[in-house]
């Protein structure tokens, strides 16, 4: 499932329920358009034009680039950053990072743990790498935690984001 979620609150749209968000390997952060862009999609608009779509890749290359990730390596110490990194979303107390505990009302689930390990191998192979690093984890943390991570009151007080408390893990996890 590919979904966009709007900026602001507008009438006849909902909040997921953090259960069904849990569901979407990624939130990204995609940034409004920039002039020249916006212009290019209303000129397309008023002229009525439709855009031809080329297919970059077919069910056979698709199979392969699967079969390619499958063998990407993601040794036994990365296997355990991944897992202290979700763990540290739920008790950053275990993790020496008390001062986290009254910002996370609920921390990452287990799906997370599959989520980070599957995309770091991803972004490995996107790099053209046949294994994984502490960068490729990196790389991929926000966008896998980012709405697995519910803040407390506390956390909004202090106006700190998801996206803080994950810059905060981050640097609180020793990098094998």
């Amino acid at each position: 499932v590919l979904a966009t979620q709007n900026p602001i609150d507008q009438e006849g749209t909902y909040t997921l329920p953090e259960a069904q968000l849990d569901r979407f390997l990624l939130k990204t952060r995609v940034d409004y358009p920039s002039r020249l862009e916006e212009k290019t999609v209303l000129e397309m608009s008023l002229s009525g034009e439709i855009p031809t779509v080329t297919p970059r890749a077919g069910p056979g290359h698709i199979a392969a680039a699967r079969e390619a990730l499958g063998e990407v390596s993601l040794d036994d110490a990365l296997k355990d950053y991944v897992i202290q990194l979700v763990q540290a979303t739920r008790r950053p107390s275990d993790f020496r990072m008390p001062d986290l505990a009254p910002l996370i009302a609920f921390g990452a689930s287990p799906r997370a743990t599959l989520a980070l390990a599957h995309t770091a191998r991803a972004h490995a192979f996107i790099e053209g790498r046949a294994y994984a690093t502490p960068d490729d984890v990196k790389a991929m943390a926000h966008d896998v935690f980012r709405h697995r991570i519910v803040t407390t009151y506390e956390a909004e007080a202090r106006d700190m984001t998801p996206d803080d408390i994950i810059d905060l893990i981050l640097e609180g996890i020793e990098i094998p």
